[in-house]
């Protein structure tokens, strides 16, 4: 193995998919620009062609039913947008074809689409451009959504959207792009629908998504010195949720705090919970179960402001030790 930057374990992904398999094409807003994609595409369309590496017009709902297209018709693409945010303008081919084609054709046909959405938030970019609105694809049937947080999982986890036979929302946080770890060099997949634990406790669960999970294991190193020993959780797959990891936690520390870079309400964090809630294990809990998420407010476009909008391994640790202070 080699340590890789997060973004450099995305890029050899991308290349040895490429590579692979003729039926994988790239296409999207700005696949040949840094200023969309950061280094995420460096070397592609030298490598491979504008055929299979298409830089497109800005028309992010005609571009994704190309794609939907393209996998109805036996291709894998994968279709960039450099803005989770507007992705909105590509919702009917999201929500109204790519997730219902393989339940509205009775299991025989397919759509292996992976959509990679980047969110790039912070910076003082404002409401417009600073949404991770994960949850609410969540929310579609027949759509899978994963948050890989590690340069191990990145790799792994695209080349398991590309080779699931259905259409899955690849969420990239551009905040996670220097985050170093070891990586194969080999080609490999990390199955979609099961999380792991990044640190193990015994005092309080917390999960956590994205980049969320490097908040979370600071907190849990500061949580040490205080003698509490808090349990990471990573569930890499918003949908399908490893539930059976999260319950086994729980079910050991009594004790619950979910991070998501996502709004409160009605949001992953929010999900999460649900599912202890609608388990005979609530009633074990030592203490109530916390959200440490977004405010339900847009982003301001203030560097003083974001400092507080913008959620740290030390609202974690905050809420951590009220929790651990409600215990009996």
């Amino acid at each position: 193995m080699r340590a890789l930057t997060y973004v450099e374990a995305l890029n050899e992904a991308l290349h040895q998919l490429l590579e692979d398999d003729q039926n994988v094409f790239l296409i999207g807003q700005g696949v040949t620009s840094p200023w969309y994609v950061g280094s995420s595409c460096t070397g592609l369309i030298e490598r491979f062609g504008d055929r299979r590496v298409i830089d497109t017009p800005v028309s992010e709902n005609a571009v994704t039913g190309a794609a939907v297209g393209a996998a109805l018709a036996g291709m894998r693409p994968i279709v960039e947008h450099p803005r989770l945010d507007f992705m909105y303008y590509a919702m009917d081919p999201i929500a109204n074809h790519a997730a219902n084609w393989h339940y509205m054709f009775g299991d025989h046909l397919f759509v292996p689409l992976t959509i990679w959405g980047i969110i790039n938030r912070g910076g003082e970019q404002g409401a417009q451009h600073s949404q991770s609105t994960h949850a609410l694809f969540a929310h579609l049937p027949g759509l899978k959504v994963v948050m890989p947080s590690t340069p191990y999982d990145v790799k792994g986890l695209l080349r398991a959207c590309v080779y699931d036979d259905n259409p899955v929302l690849f969420v990239d946080d551009r905040w996670l792009y220097k985050i170093k770890g070891e990586v194969p060099e080999e080609h490999y997949s990390s199955p979609l629908g099961k999380g792991v634990v990044r640190r193990k406790g015994s005092d309080i669960t917390i999960v956590a998504t994205s980049y969320m999970v490097h908040e979370a294991l600071r907190a849990a190193d500061d949580l040490k010195d205080d003698g509490i020993e808090a349990e990471v959780l990573d569930p890499l797959t918003i949908k399908p949720l490893d539930v059976d990891l999260i319950l086994g936690s729980v079910r050991k520390t009594r004790r619950l705090v979910v991070a998501d870079g996502g709004w409160k309400s009605f949001g992953a964090a929010a999900e999460i919970m649900a599912r202890i809630g609608e388990n005979d294990i609530v009633r074990t809990l030592k203490s109530p179960m916390v959200r440490v998420t977004l405010p339900d407010s847009p982003a301001p476009a203030s560097r003083a402001l974001e400092r507080y909008y913008f959620k740290t391994s030390e609202d974690i640790r905050r809420e951590v030790r009220k929790t651990m202070g409600d215990a009996e």
